[in-house]
């Protein structure tokens, strides 16, 4: 950001100007002042890459969770929005992602099996439905999900589209425009494509695809008229300008939800070996993303099982959406029902549910 003397010395009669600037610093004339930021984020202001962005790194992390939450609330409001998925298909993925366990090129205890049965994918679907969430998805491991495997995928969307109330969502790796289309008319309105992490770091992940990639699926997705999830994992020996050059990108790219993972390191993989990231790392990621995405929902996906009751400080602290239910690869902590009640309990709304008897459960009714 422009130096504070610099600018105090330009226009000595814009006295407005010369209040602004004052404003975003604190007494010492050394912190910016992350409140009056995302009030400045509030009233239009938008960051970008011509910003001096390294306050995130050290400014007060109560602070910043709280202007977080202010631009949640104003911008997302407190409904939560809660997906779950299904591994469709696991294992033998012929890309090196150094974190994965589904990656035929580490020797891991992960499951080996092909597209599931429809009727399995039909009961999970018809299960979170039942339990309140907002969208369910299929996602596969591997390069991309094509033949037959994608035409039965094209076929179970229909029929969950036709018979569950719950948007769908998938993620089928680098997917054509064509394929793009064809998911969307069988009812799917969001695709996940996580960019990971920054493009610096890109490299020390992954070696059989690109970044370049990533991004040109996404554009992708937006010109099909999708909803676009797409973020990455933290802890994986990244920096924190790699984090905030993520939260850039995503920016640039206009993604709609953004997962935040924290890396669990997992037995015969490369990062293995990595310590486990701590809460107020994960919780300051989340603020910072907020700050740079104030209208996307940042959602809490892998690794709650490192936060203090399955997230909630993150959901103060700019959180507006997770992935719940126990589908995820790596052990989830938390089940849909303890989520819908931890949210209700610090004032979220979740999606409305019917009982047994025909009345709406939801809001503020208990689960």
């Amino acid at each position: 950001m422009q130096d504070l003397q610099q600018a105090l010395t330009g226009n000595k009669e814009d006295k407005r100007n010369e209040d602004r600037i004052r404003s975003m610093y604190n007494e010492d004339l050394k912190e910016i002042d992350v409140l009056v930021l995302a009030q400045e984020i509030i009233d239009g202001r938008r960051l970008g890459r011509a910003d001096d962005l390294h306050f995130f790194v050290e400014c007060d992390l109560e602070d910043l969770c709280l202007g977080a939450d202010r631009l949640r609330d104003h911008f997302t409001g407190d409904k939560v929005d809660l997906c779950s998925i299904i591994n469709g298909r696991s294992g033998r993925c012929p890309e090196d992602c150094k974190y994965c366990a589904q990656s035929a090129h580490h020797h891991t205890n992960c499951e080996i099996y092909d597209f599931l049965p429809e009727e399995k994918i039909m009961e999970a679907c018809r299960l979170n439905e039942q339990e309140g969430v907002d969208r369910f998805s299929i996602v596969t491991a591997g390069k991309v999900l094509s033949g037959d495997e994608f035409e039965k995928a094209i076929h179970v969307y229909r029929r969950m589209s036709a018979e569950c109330d719950i948007e769908l969502c998938a993620s089928f790796g680098f997917v054509t425009k064509e394929q793009l289309v064809r998911l969307k008319e069988a009812g799917v309105s969001s695709y996940h494509h996580n960019i990971e992490t920054s493009r610096r770091n890109f490299p020390n992940i992954c070696s059989t695809h690109t970044f370049d990639m990533k991004l040109q699926t996404l554009k992708m997705v937006k010109e099909a008229g999708l909803y676009a999830c797409s973020g990455g994992i933290i802890g994986m020996g990244e920096t924190w300008e790699d984090r905030i050059d993520m939260a850039l990108t995503l920016a640039e790219v206009g993604v709609n939800s953004i997962p935040v993972n924290a890396l669990m390191p997992i037995p015969g993989t490369p990062l293995e070996h990595l310590e486990r990231i701590t809460e107020p790392e994960i919780r300051r990621t989340i603020a910072l993303f907020k700050y740079i995405n104030p209208e996307s929902d940042v959602r809490l996906a892998a690794g709650r099982a490192l936060l203090a009751n399955d997230g909630e400080a993150a959901f103060r602290g700019g959180a507006s959406a997770t992935i719940t239910g126990n589908m995820l690869t790596t052990a989830a902590c938390a089940t849909i029902r303890s989520d819908r009640q931890m949210l209700q309990e610090i004032g979220r709304r979740v999606k409305e549910i019917p009982d047994t008897e025909g009345v709406s459960v939801g809001e503020n009714s208990p689960v």
